[in-house]
């Protein structure tokens, strides 16, 4: 007869294969941070930017097996659950790609492009993301 250690560790281990133990901890997780965050702090609106950042990111966690972590991310920001399309995602930040490049998460073809441009010493010029902030008006 198996002992209770031994039963533990066949639970868990059939858990870790199939999956579900990973997924189980991880919404346990984004659970306590949710109970834990202070809902007065409001977060960034989830605005169009917002959404395709968390989405590169999202891919590059989900890409790297950091799947706890991209959980977080989704719970935390709003993010819907099931990913945008990655060709969406190519289309609005007008990227092209060749074959080889759409085996890894755009993030990495972004930066490649950013450290192997032919323009060694020039600077790209970033503008102000178009997120709307409150500006609080004067006191009354």
């Amino acid at each position: 007869m198996a002992t209770i250690t031994e039963l533990k560790c066949a639970v868990k281990e059939t858990l870790e294969t199939r999956g579900v133990l990973g997924q189980l901890k991880a919404r346990i997780r984004a659970e306590v941070f949710s109970a834990l965050d202070d809902q007065r702090e409001p977060r960034p609106p989830l605005t169009h930017e917002n959404l395709l950042i968390n989405e590169l990111i999202r891919e590059y966690l989900e890409f790297n097996k950091y799947r706890y972590t991209a959980s977080v991310l989704t719970a935390e920001s709003g993010q819907p659950k099931d990913p945008l399309d990655r060709q969406f995602l190519a289309d609005e930040l007008k990227v092209s790609e060749d074959a080889s490049s759409k085996c890894v998460p755009l993030l990495y073809g972004l930066v490649s492009h950013f450290l192997n441009s032919s323009d060694k010493g020039g600077k790209v010029f970033l503008r102000g993301a178009a997120i709307s902030k409150t500006v609080p008006g004067p006191d009354v």
